[in-house]
């Protein structure tokens, strides 16, 4: 055998040996700086979980082939937007959406986007209300 072959591999098996002994003397524990958070129906969501999903409950989730996501995803995203802007109006909030109505729709995009806000807004002074008392 060559030199620079045998050099190469008395290397490699230095270094596959030593390996082991570089992991055992490290700290392997894991220790979370806080515990989990309890799971199931009956223990408390955390504080930044929002339920957007109960505004929109009843809206189809099945994809409409022309349009962007589906009825659900929408209404979500509208309720979101009205969540992250507290002071403004719904139809501020809603300003870039379409107001033109198509045929077999219930209103405009615009209308269900403020219609959707309204209900958040409402939801949230129920949340106050309730917290408050």
């Amino acid at each position: 055998m060559k030199l620079q072959l045998k050099l190469t591999i008395v290397t490699a098996v230095l270094a596959l040996s030593a390996l082991p002994a570089a992991l055992a003397m490290g700290d392997t524990t894991y220790t979370p700086s806080e515990p989990p958070a309890p799971q199931g129906p009956k223990h408390a969501l955390p504080a930044h979980a929002k339920a957007y999903g109960v505004i929109c409950r009843g809206k189809s989730k099945k994809h409409v082939q022309g349009e962007k996501g589906t009825e659900f995803s929408r209404c979500i995203a509208d309720v979101k937007q009205t969540a992250n802007h507290p002071n403004k109006a719904p139809g501020q909030v809603c300003k870039g959406k379409s107001k033109k109505h198509v045929k077999g729709e219930k209103g405009t995009e615009f209308s269900r986007c403020v219609k959707v806000a309204n209900e958040q807004r409402k939801h949230e002074r129920e949340e106050e209300k309730a917290a408050s008392s």
